[in-house]
């Protein structure tokens, strides 16, 4: 590899950065913010945002020198979704999950070494689930994670998740162990539910959708109100699992 094409990796890594860390942040930043936030050169980060800028990838906000992600983006995230059945395939799911418990359903996902929301259709109530569909979170705190990593080795459970990631919200640290055993009987039960570890009203139930090697690799939710998944378990549970049975099969086939 030649010493350009090694730079203009560098620089494309950096380009991902940038977009990665104003995704986090969830706010507009000037650039020699963003520089600090990811450990760049200022210079190379000013390069880099005045390119995006060109490329609508990002966009100027107020008159101070912010930027934020731009709607470019939005365009190539439909583009990307018109042709990913999978998606599309979901979206019904999940409409079928809420026309039959009245629940809040979603769509999860592993993102690098966290759990992220992908899709969500609101229940049919007037109670509210409160979630932001792309907001990361750590693995540990969500009934998904038992799941999503079902198919990995204990050690590789262990070397993907940051440490600090098990330190539950109210302070207690989850044991490992107890984590890694939570992961193997939800592999094997095919489901998984736990009160809410990020609030105290609320029940989340996740079933996995597996691909043609029975990896896990999305899945599907329902999150309701503490009294009513304990009235309701046995329908909420069945019509997830189906559900995710059924999305499954859609795919493959």
């Amino acid at each position: 590899m030649t010493e350009d094409i090694k730079r203009r990796a560098r620089g494309l890594d950096r380009a991902f950065d940038i977009l990665d860390f104003l995704k986090e942040t969830g706010t507009p930043m000037r650039p020699n913010e963003i520089a600090s936030g990811i450990g760049s050169p200022k210079s190379t980060v000013y390069e880099l945002v005045s390119s995006l800028l060109e490329r609508r990838i990002l966009e100027t906000v107020g008159k101070d020198g912010h930027v934020y992600l731009g709607r470019q983006l939005y365009f190539l995230g439909q583009a990307h979704l018109r042709h990913f059945d999978f998606t599309r395939e979901a979206e019904v799911s999940l409409g079928e999950i809420v026309e039959q418990t009245r629940e809040t359903a979603q769509m999860c996902l592993l993102n690098g070494r966290k759990y992220t929301v992908a899709l969500m259709k609101e229940g049919a109530r007037h109670f509210r689930i409160s979630s932001d569909i792309g907001e990361d979170a750590p693995i540990p705190w969500t009934a998904s994670g038992r799941l999503l990593l079902g198919h990995l080795t204990d050690q590789a459970i262990i070397d993907l998740i940051d440490d600090e990631d098990f330190i539950l919200p109210d302070g207690t640290r989850l044991p490992v162990e107890t984590f890694l055993a939570e992961i193997r009987k939800a592999h094997d039960d095919g489901f998984f539910s736990f009160d809410s570890i990020a609030d105290t009203f609320t029940h989340c139930f996740a079933a996995p959708v597996r691909d043609k090697q029975g990896i896990c690799i999305a899945t599907l939710c329902i999150v309701a109100p503490r009294a009513d998944a304990t009235a309701h378990y046995d329908h909420y549970r069945r019509v997830l699992i189906d559900s995710a049975n059924g999305l499954a099969r859609r795919v493959i086939e």
